[in-house]
Formats: C-alpha cells, structure tokens, sequence
C-alpha cells in the first residue's frame, strides 16, 4: 500500500515481514550521466556507487529524511566515471568510509582523480560485512577493471543490484532465482540502438560482450529465474537509445509471476521500495 510521498514520489511498500528486518532501497539516480543507490535496515546504511554530486546526494537522501552523514559505507562497483566519480567528495565531506577494489582504485585514480581520499580495498568476488547486511562482489565481464555487481543480503531479504553486467553471463541465472528483489539493467532497445546517432564502433561496444544489457535479454532473464521476484526495479536505461515505457512494455510482454515492475529515473530519486 502506499506511504507517505516526497516531492511527488510515491513510496511503495512490498514488505510483510518483521518490521525489524526490512530492507528499505532508493535508487537516487540511475544512468550513464550518474548512478547512487541507498540501502537501509533498521542497524545499517550503506550507499553504492558515487556517480551523483555530494550536493544532490545530501539534499535528495534529506527528501526521505535520511541523513547522508550517518551513511556507515560507500561501497564502490566499478572505474567508470558514473559510478566513481563523487567518491572522493563523498569521503571527504560527509566522512563515509569508501570500499573499492585496489585495481578499480588504481585506474579511476589514474584517468579520473579523486582527490585525496584512504579507501579500504576489497578482493572482487568476496563478500564483505557491514552490521546486519552481508554484500556479495559478483565478477561482472563489463569493460572496466574490475566491475563487479552485488547482491545484499539482510536476515529477511536478498536484494541484487545488477548493472553494467556485460552479457547474460552463466552465475546470472543462478545468481537471480535467489533475490527477493532487483535493481535489473535494462540498457538498450536494439533497434533505436542500430538506427540511433550512436557510431558503428559504440554499438559495437554497448551490444558486445562487455557492453550493456538489452531490454529483451534483461527481460528473458526475469522471465526464466526471477521467479521468488517481489519487485524489480529496471535500471541504467541508455538516454538515446532507450525509453522508460519502451523497457516497461518488454519486460510486460514477456514477464511470468506477479512481481512488480519499475523504471529508475536518471534524473531523480525512484522510490523508495521495500523487501
């Protein structure tokens, strides 16, 4: 049912449980021009990727009353520049304890500085610990130096936040059967791709082995393992070569079960949602 709104969002709510184990998640933005989501129990708070200014960041958690500053980690997935890019900023002013991996660490700094800033490493693959919430590093095949996906787990629920993801590779199947939740990427329509401004050499890319995942191949994935689905949350939608309703229609057209379906916004918060 419906809970309070902010700013014109409509919180929904899924969860039936233990009031003391729900996973509160809000994507704050979602898109090649920045990517933030925020994951809440009732003992922890983390945020994931820093692809937003700290600015928006602060005021848009505050719409939901939630205060950046008491944010226990920022938990870093990938070098790109809409995922990394705000981690320094965020470190320095608002004091959150940044987790990266030392190579997506050693590029970003690289090509992409981030000012000063101490960061933990974690080992892609491994699964790190943060008070009641356990976050799984899956290896994704994107074209960073070590982008990897998540999928966290509370004592009631098992959320997975997968984008920039590659192609359907084998663990996704598995991977998705056992998420009571999704942020799902659904990046590209083939066909604005191929007839969009995009060159040969992008598309090439996005629709490659280490690009993007399509609204069909998104789409086929739910339908086949996604099946203890209470919600999925369509994320990282490309800005020229997708659209909101276009992404909906597919997953609509080939959906099985009733779990509910949602569009990440690339401008403003989306939710939030809860397990």
């Amino acid at each position: 049912m419906p809970l309070a709104s902010a700013k014109g969002i409509m919180r929904r709510s899924y969860a039936t449980g233990d009031p003391a184990e729900i996973m509160f998640v809000l994507s704050l933005q979602s898109g090649s021009n920045g990517n933030c989501i925020y994951v809440e129990t009732p003992r922890t708070r983390l945020l994931f990727d820093a692809g937003i200014s700290g600015v928006q960041a602060q005021r848009r958690l505050a719409a939901f009353g939630r205060d950046i500053r008491r944010v226990d980690a920022l938990i870093i997935s990938h070098d790109h520049s809409d995922h990394i890019r705000s981690a320094g900023i965020f470190h320095r002013k608002f004091g959150l304890p940044v987790y990266v991996s030392e190579p997506t660490l050693r590029l970003a700094q690289r090509f992409r500085p981030l000012g000063p800033m101490k960061a933990m490493t974690f080992v892609s693959g491994e699964t790190l610990q943060f008070g009641d919430l356990g976050i799984e590093t899956v290896r994704t095949p994107h074209d960073a130096a070590d982008g990897v996906a998540f999928v966290v787990t509370s004592p009631g629920a098992r959320l997975g936040i997968l984008t920039d993801l590659g192609h359907p590779f084998e663990a996704l199947s598995a991977l998705l059967s056992g998420l009571d939740a999704v942020l799902m990427e659904s990046n590209f329509d083939p066909e604005m791709l191929a007839n969009g401004p995009y060159p040969a050499f992008l598309q090439t890319r996005i629709r490659g082995p280490r690009g993007h995942l399509s609204n069909p191949e998104s789409a086929r994935l739910l339908r086949e393992t996604g099946t203890r689905l209470k919600w999925a949350c369509l994320g990282h939608l490309s800005e020229q070569n997708n659209r909101p309703e276009l992404a909906l229609d597919t997953h609509q057209a080939l959906a099985r079960g009733d779990y509910a379906l949602h569009v990440a916004s690339r401008y403003r918060p989306t939710g939030p949602f809860e397990i």
